[in-house]
């Protein structure tokens, strides 16, 4: 890419350009910030309630933040091993076990990151090489685009469309090829909530073994899925372990998405090859958090159950308020969003929506369109994800605030 015309692209060249290109942030050869940091913004500027940006505004257990206190009065403050603290990478191993009956070496088939996004791209920056191929379902987290350019790879998109956003197996099919290197699993999937089921996940297991492909799985909300549904992890599948690596973290789980801590479970051969990447990015991180996600990842069955139960109620507390207020809505199955049509409000463009909530309702969210390729943005082009992962009392003013665009 040519930077010979400066007053329209930034003068500095560089792999930043395909970064900011996968991530759909690049504006006239310029960087743009994202969605998120331009709607937090508004939200500062308006007063507004803030449901753009998935963060809870509570904090997580207190054995957790006792753990975690804990470890630095105990001095463990300096580096923790690469590969991750001994406790740690033995609490995910064993949480593998009791969750999903999935046996891993700590010693050789564990990996802790600094979170999910880490993982996401040290496995990418470690597999790709320049022309291969990485398929996603759409809308999709923005740091897959991100990081496949960066890698000079190349993203396929799959849409899962309004208003159930199921997977197109027959789309998915034709958009596997022998050029696929990875197919990334995002369940339960951000922004939509939609949880995979096990005849979507059989087929991605088939395609992946037929063209030699690794499956990414991102499933840092997995223990937010509400009654009703189930998440089962693409590695217990025939077939799949060998192919797979599997990603999540505490952020969400555990309410400390400042901690940043990940992990990665997958063989070995991968585990090596991903930490040959990994260990120049941060080397390692967040040494008295890990025993304190330890602690977490052994907190009794009750907790998990009750998060999710308190979360799905969250849910249905803001999902009443954006009907009351004239959305028509998608309940999510998991996680911490839901998506909401403004079309029934008049809304043709959801960006121009977004920014116009804060002033008209006092309300921030995300437009889909944000997290959707240029050529597919037409059928989200009234869709907005609202953040439900906040205090009660926080839903409560949202909702109040939304009643403004029923009357």
């Amino acid at each position: 890419m040519s930077i010979a015309e400066p007053e329209q692209q930034n003068a500095v060249g560089g792999a930043w350009i395909r970064a900011a290109r996968g991530a759909m942030l690049l504006v006239d050869g310029r960087p743009a910030p994202t969605v998120f940091a331009e709607m937090s913004a508004l939200a500062a500027e308006t007063g507004a309630v803030n449901l753009g940006q998935g963060f809870p505004d509570e904090d997580g257990p207190a054995e957790v933040l006792a753990a975690a206190k804990n470890a630095i009065d105990a001095g463990i403050n300096q580096y923790p091993p690469g590969r991750g603290a001994p406790v740690l990478r033995e609490a995910i191993a064993r949480h593998q076990e009791r969750f999903y009956g999935i046996r891993v070496d700590p010693e050789r088939e564990v990996l802790v990151t600094a979170g999910a996004t880490e993982a996401i791209s040290a496995t990418l920056l470690a597999l790709l090489e320049p022309g291969d191929e990485v398929v996603v379902a759409e809308p999709f987290y923005d740091e897959y685009g991100a990081i496949t350019d960066l890698a000079g790879a190349r993203l396929v998109t799959v849409p899962v469309r309004w208003p159930d956003f199921a997977l197109d197996l027959d789309a998915l099919r034709a958009a596997v090829s022998d050029r696929t290197r990875v197919i990334i699993v995002n369940s339960p999937h951000n922004p939509t909530g939609t949880v995979l089921g096990v005849e979507a996940l059989t087929e991605i297991v088939e395609l992946a073994t037929r063209h030699d492909a690794i499956i990414l799985t991102d499933e840092v909300y997995e223990h937010l899925v509400f009654p009703g549904s189930r998440h089962v992890p693409v590695a217990t599948l025939p077939g799949a372990f060998e192919r797979t690596v599997s990603i999540s973290s505490g952020g969400k789980t555990f309410s400390t998405t400042g901690w940043k801590v990940g992990w990665i479970t997958a063989p070995a051969p991968l585990v090596d090859a991903i930490l040959a990447v990994k260990q120049f990015l941060t080397f390692v991180n967040a040494a008295p958090f890990q025993p304190a996600i330890a602690a977490g990842l052994d907190l009794p069955d009750a907790f998990f159950a009750g998060i999710a139960a308190a979360l799905a109620h969250k849910r249905d507390v803001l999902t009443a308020g954006l009907r009351a207020a004239g959305f028509e809505v998608a309940a999510p199955a998991a996680g911490y969003f839901v998506i909401a049509d403004a079309a029934p409000l008049g809304a043709e463009d959801a960006h121009a929506f977004a920014r116009e909530l804060p002033h008209r309702a006092g309300v921030v969210g995300v437009p889909v369109t944000a997290l959707v390729s240029e050529p597919n943005r037409a059928g989200y082009r009234s869709l907005i994800r609202f953040a439900f992962c906040k205090r009660l009392g926080t839903l409560d003013e949202a909702a109040a605030r939304l009643a403004a665009l029923s009357r």
